[in-house]
């Protein structure tokens, strides 16, 4: 990727190149391997949603020009630019789960979180939990409320504000990832660092005179919480702990017999239910490996990171039953850049080429983000492997994986004047705001600027790129293509393969 840069002067940005989907090893995979593993599940009596043939679909077609884009030429020496249409998928496409990643981030620090310090609270569950909410992902909305009210108390009580007067606020971001590509759900909140205390307009006396429309309530007042202890953050778990597994057995999804705990199997039928327990676990769920864990690498090579050494922030962090509870990493108030790069870490989308290859033996190699603590940097898997993986990462249609509390919630009343809007100026008070402004979401043409030092609006000459058409009938797309010298076909999808097909068990 390009670095980042936000004030790079005009004459140093890059032009738009095209991305090039087809050549990286993702798409080939999923070019080669995708119709081989959707008969192969067919074949063994299961059918895997519509959801998730469409993603592969989707995917195949993103940034290909034979299937459409927009035409845009420059007013001074007449070049035509082409820009191809994307899947805008929330699965596995690299390049839409970045350009998301990014225009998030800087939605969230440009408009929606405030002026004030940010703690990120990182919670973790144990594997058997992890299959079940990806199986139930309903089930997420009743956690996040045990977890929100929980931490809510928490700064509550730390700040010392009456709770009728204080408000909290949070964007919890649902990620179900982990770097090795497995199925591994937890929760990302951005916590403002504090309360806002609003003292509510008494109401008036029979004996006193109305409030006249020129007198405003007052701002509501932040006040700073003092960070989470490590005694403080163990407490804090095992009420999270109690509570979720009260809401589970309550819900019948956790029963309890004979003095032996265990999950209720409550949707045997789901399709994708042994393809996520398999990626939550680290395992193969289909072939001849089916079962075995994913062969891992130790050792160096030159991809190999020096380790990290601890730092203060893991001391905040707490550990029990398989669950975990971090609130390490803190933004302070005037470190806008560093809340953007934090929203990008947790909006970042689930695969990236850059850490992916393929051997020669046509196996995939998948760089993990940080080694383990055993020294493993890398996981190898068989193409048909990976895109188990690939199919149970990708999210139910219609499920919100960003989710705002508190002050920053869309229908709370103090929102107006606590969450910054797209266009207001800095004020030095983080309460000090303008009149409230809806936001407005960033350009892709300004995102590009923005993050990539990336010049689009302009030809390589210094003319003006001006939009003349979107173009997607398929007799213009191959008239311009061939007029081009580029290939008017996309990329063949191969056909199912008997020899890669797996034996049935």
């Amino acid at each position: 990727m390009p670095p980042c840069s936000h004030h790079a002067p005009a004459a140093s940005a890059a032009r738009y190149q095209r991305h090039r989907p087809e050549q990286t090893p993702l798409y080939r995979l999923v070019q080669q391997h995708a119709r081989t593993f959707t008969a192969h599940c067919e074949a063994a009596g299961t059918h895997l949603p519509r959801f998730v043939t469409d993603e592969f679909d989707a995917y195949l077609a993103c940034g290909i020009l034979a299937h459409g884009f927009l035409r845009l030429t420059c007013d001074t020496c007449a070049k035509d630019t082409l820009v191809a249409f994307s899947c805008k998928r929330r699965g596995f496409c690299p390049s839409c789960g970045t350009r998301r990643m990014n225009e998030s981030a800087a939605h969230l620090a440009d408009a929606i979180i405030p002026r004030v310090p940010v703690r990120q609270w990182v919670l973790s569950f144990p594997i058997p939990l992890r299959s079940l909410l990806a199986v139930h992902p309903e089930l997420l909305t009743s956690v996040l409320a045990v977890v929100q009210r929980a931490i809510t108390s928490h700064h509550i009580q730390q700040a010392g504000v009456a709770r009728k007067e204080a408000h909290t606020g949070s964007v919890t971001l649902i990620q179900r990832f982990g770097s090795a590509a497995n199925l591994n759900i937890h929760l990302h909140g951005l916590w403002l660092d504090g309360v806002y205390q609003h003292h509510r307009p008494a109401a008036p006396c029979a004996s006193q005179p109305q409030a006249t429309s020129e007198t405003a309530p007052a701002a509501p007042t932040f006040h700073e919480t003092p960070p989470p202890t490590p005694a403080q953050l163990a407490i804090l778990l095992d009420k999270l702990i109690k509570r979720i597994l009260k809401l589970l057995t309550k819900s019948g999804y956790l029963i309890e017999a004979e003095g032996t705990v265990y999950l209720d199997n409550t949707d045997p039928d789901n399709p994708l239910a042994p393809l996520q327990a398999a990626s939550a676990t680290w395992r193969i769920a289909q072939g001849p490996r089916a079962g075995q864990k994913v062969l891992r690498l130790v050792g160096s090579d030159e991809w190999q990171e020096p380790h990290r050494s601890r730092d203060a922030h893991d001391a905040l962090c707490a550990n029990a039953h398989g669950f975990s509870l971090d609130a390490g990493v803190r933004c302070e108030a005037h470190d806008r850049q560093g809340l953007e790069q934090l929203c990008r870490y947790i909006t970042r989308p689930a695969i990236s080429n850059e850490r992916l290859r393929i051997n020669a033996k046509g196996q995939v190699i998948l760089k993990l983000k940080t080694p383990w603590k055993d020294g493993t940097s890398h996981i190898v898997l068989e193409p048909l492997e990976f895109m188990q993986r690939l199919a149970a990462l990708v999210p139910r249609p219609r499920l919100h994986l960003t989710r705002f509390h508190g002050v920053l919630a869309p229908n709370a009343k103090l929102r107006s004047k606590v969450v910054l809007g797209a266009s207001e100026p800095t004020t030095a008070d983080p309460c000090e705001h303008a009149e409230h402004r809806a936001p407005v979401r960033m350009s892709w043409a300004r995102m590009l600027k923005r993050v990539f030092d990336i010049e689009i609006e302009r030809c390589a000459c210094g003319g003006k790129l001006k939009l003349v058409a979107a173009i997607e009938q398929p007799d213009v797309i191959e008239k311009i293509l061939t007029h081009l010298g580029l290939s008017p076909q996309p990329p063949p999808i191969a056909p199912a393969r008997r020899e890669w097909l797996f034996e049935a068990a």
